[in-house]
């Protein structure tokens, strides 16, 4: 806010919102819905607000990048609403978030790492089989059935193109990186549930290379939103407290 505000002072929306880079709307905006508690009116229906209202403003700011806005306001209705342990449960589930998402980038991680000999293997499927290698002599190459692989397809791990003249399945190099990459993970332990979100990493970075160089900043930004959740945190404490 700029300034040391006394408990009775009162303000005006103009007076929350400046520092902020907010509207006036924005900040009554956020009163109606819950944000922040209900402000006293003047007898011309003027809103007052106070340092009260300052302290839960700032502990909403805080809390929107480490959990989103949506949950940031969730969580800050409950604590207007006197359910501060609804507010705790929201908090609880963010870290869980943050925890499971921690662990699929570890997964990754080491799905590349043990990936990496079967990627540059010398003599791939596909280099014998220009156009692709149909569903037999890939599950062969693997030591798996057929069958896995249709499995495998209708989980959503691969999706291999049809020949036009005979309807059978043509797997193509990205295909079968993802083929191989599913095996690994399976032999693993995976489920295919889990399988599924890591095999989109790959074709989302455009093969385990430009993923493998993306991770760093994947880290940074779960760093990021561990570091803003403990800011927010702090944020609401202090607003907590403010409520008495």
């Amino acid at each position: 806010m700029g300034r040391n505000l006394q408990s009775g002072e009162r303000l005006r929306p103009i007076d929350l919102a400046r520092g902020h880079g907010l509207s006036t709307q924005a900040v009554r905006n956020y009163e109606e819905a819950g944000i922040l508690p209900a402000a006293d009116r003047t007898p011309h229906g003027y809103r007052t607000y106070t340092s009260l209202h300052a302290g839960a403003l700032r502990a909403f700011l805080a809390l929107v990048p480490g959990h989103g806005h949506g949950t940031a306001a969730s969580i800050m209705r409950a604590v207007n609403e006197g359910a501060v342990d609804e507010g705790f449960r929201l908090i609880d589930e963010s870290h869980v978030q943050l925890l499971d998402d921690r662990r699929t980038l570890r997964a990754v991680e080491i799905a590349l790492r043990d990936l990496a000999p079967v990627i540059h293997d010398p003599e791939p499927v596909t280099a014998r089989e220009p156009g692709g290698t149909f569903i037999g002599p890939l599950a062969g190459r693997l030591g798996i059935r057929p069958a896995t692989l249709r499995t495998w397809e209708r989980a959503g791990l691969v999706s291999p193109r049809r020949d036009p003249l005979t309807g059978y399945r043509v797997y193509d190099e990205a295909d079968v990186r993802d083929v191989r990459l599913a095996h690994q993970l399976r032999r693993g332990g995976y489920p295919l549930e889990r399988i599924a979100p890591l095999i989109a990493q790959v074709r989302a970075a455009g093969g385990p290379e430009p993923l493998e160089a993306a991770l760093g900043d994947w880290h940074g930004r779960l760093s990021a939103r561990g570091r803003a959740m403990l800011a927010g945190a702090a944020e609401l404490e202090a607003y907590l407290r403010m409520r008495g």
